[in-house]
């Protein structure tokens, strides 16, 4: 019975990785000790609700871009720091939503907290919207630094998901500690293969990443 019983775990863990496209891994069977506060899986984002397509807490990445984020999390916790991702690989149907969100110029709930000084007709224009993300092909990361005593977050000077200039990496009004956090999560972060977006000082992709021209719309589950 007990040999019954183990055979049906293990068919049941199998099952369930075999879930995610060939490529793809949980981050944490990577890096069991990455922190992860998938934003859109909660309602702390600029939506202001879980967003479709994420129904769980789990970083689902590309297995190059999650050993390639290995190598940054062992980097920092050399100098008792620590990774914390905000997302990682992004169904369509999460960008689908963001789509339709964004046209319903009514729905403003976050407004003050991530795109005050952007209208919201405007989202599209300014490209803090799109019709596509690179977020779904698996190989792009939004994530900061935390201090391995407190696990609270470096001071970056703005916050993730800001629509604005001071998310820009080089927006030169904030302090010079904010701008040395800045400048210490982009140097591991392209020491290690990733690549930065000028316009959002968190946001990263696999410079080799596996699928560069495939967009998933498989659930984060």
């Amino acid at each position: 019975m007990n040999c019954f019983v183990k055979l049906f775990f293990l068919f049941c863990v199998s099952f369930s990785f075999a879930q995610l496209p060939e490529g793809f891994v949980y981050a944490k069977e990577v890096i069991p000790d990455l922190d992860v506060d998938l934003r859109y899986y909660s309602s702390n984002n600029f939506v202001g609700k879980p967003v479709e397509g994420y129904l769980t807490n789990k970083l689902i990445l590309t297995k190059q871009a999650a050993l390639a984020l290995k190598q940054v999390q062992e980097e920092l916790q050399s100098h008792n720091l620590c990774l914390l991702v905000f997302d990682g690989y992004r169904p369509q149907q999460a960008v689908n939503h963001f789509m339709s969100w964004a046209k319903d110029l009514n729905d403003t709930i976050n407004k003050h907290r991530f795109y005050p000084d952007v209208a919201k007709q405007h989202l599209f224009k300014e490209e803090y919207i799109a019709t596509r993300s690179g977020h779904s092909k698996g190989s792009t990361v939004d994530l900061t630094i935390i201090d391995g005593n407190t696990g609270q977050p470096l001071d970056m000077g703005s916050n993730f998901d800001f629509f604005g200039e001071a998310s820009w990496v080089n927006y030169s009004h904030i302090t010079e500690k904010q701008k040395a956090n800045r400048k210490l999560l982009q140097t591991v972060m392209l020491k290690h293969g990733f690549r930065n977006y000028p316009k959002e000082w968190w946001h990263f992709t696999l410079r080799k990443e596996p699928f560069p021209a495939t967009y998933f719309d498989f659930p984060v589950k």
